[in-house]
């Protein structure tokens, strides 16, 4: 999916909510749990329930990944169940991967070959030959690390060099020599606030993914406020709020509900914005 089709979905669904798919075993209600695939299963039934209220899909690899091999299928069927029955939606492989060269090269076959998702997430520590085999893909995107919601991100992300630079601005500004917003998003959390604006004066007009709204505290309105752009340039992401926000054998409407309200939110900020 291109950046066009991508504008044009979040204009014609009013949204650009992007729904996590953290399926942890043990949230899922009880009731799944005689199935054959539990996981997939409530995957199926979250997709099917929301998917008129967002425009992407982000399955986090290490809920899969921690269920071995079982859980790798049920990775590749939830990303096949999407291209098969809602095409319309951007799916983001959330694996933060990144190595040396030759072996991205392999990372970015797994995804974007084998399993045909959209974007994946990549770590930038390693630098431009740790990323650019990512970029060779025609069509797909890679979503760089630049700024975390995380305690933790106080140790590098906001240190600054000798000239003021702090380490989150060099990312976004050296990045940007190895692709283009065309194929490059950047990851911005949600509880960053105002630091939105600081990103923005160097990448005005890249898609942001936006973790941490809902469950993890990030105020939409804020996020709004200082990261939208004139054609959006925003993936909000809720996951916790949304999937599990009934345990229940009515968990499918309940989440269907609560992202209808994220959805509808949303098109308030695009309405304000003139974008739709």
């Amino acid at each position: 999916m291109n950046k066009k089709e991508l504008i044009a979905n979040i204009k014609q669904k009013k949204s650009f909510l992007c729904i996590g798919l953290d399926t942890d075993l043990g949230k899922i209600p009880k009731h799944l749990l005689s199935t054959d695939d539990p996981v997939f299963e409530f995957n199926k039934a979250i997709i099917d329930a929301t998917s008129e209220y967002c425009i992407a899909y982000k399955p986090n690899l290490a809920f899969y990944e921690s269920l071995g091999v079982n859980g790798w299928s049920t990775f590749e069927k939830t990303v096949e169940y999407i291209r098969s029955n809602h095409p319309e939606q951007f799916v983001i492989a959330d694996a933060k991967r990144g190595d040396i060269g030759n072996t991205s090269n392999m990372y970015a076959r797994t995804f974007f070959n084998n399993n045909c998702v959209d974007a994946l997430t990549i770590a930038p520590y390693m630098g431009e030959d740790s990323v650019t085999p990512f970029l060779k893909f025609e069509g797909k995107w890679v979503v760089l690390l630049a700024l975390t919601s995380n305690k933790g991100s106080l140790d590098f992300q906001l240190t600054e060099d000798s000239k003021g630079e702090r380490l989150f601005e060099k990312v976004l500004r050296v990045s940007q020599q190895w692709g283009s917003d065309e194929n490059m998003m950047y990851v911005v959390g949600a509880t960053r606030g105002s630091l939105f604006e600081d990103v923005r004066r160097i990448v005005p007009d890249h898609f942001l993914l936006v973790p941490g709204v809902g469950a993890q505290g990030g105020s939409l309105e804020e996020v709004c406020r200082y990261g939208m752009n004139s054609t959006c340039g925003l993936i909000v992401n809720s996951s916790r709020a949304i999937i599990y926000a009934d345990s229940s054998e009515a968990f499918a409407s309940k989440a269907k509900e609560a992202a209808h309200e994220v959805q509808q939110e949303m098109e308030l900020f695009l309405s304000k914005k003139g974008i739709i």
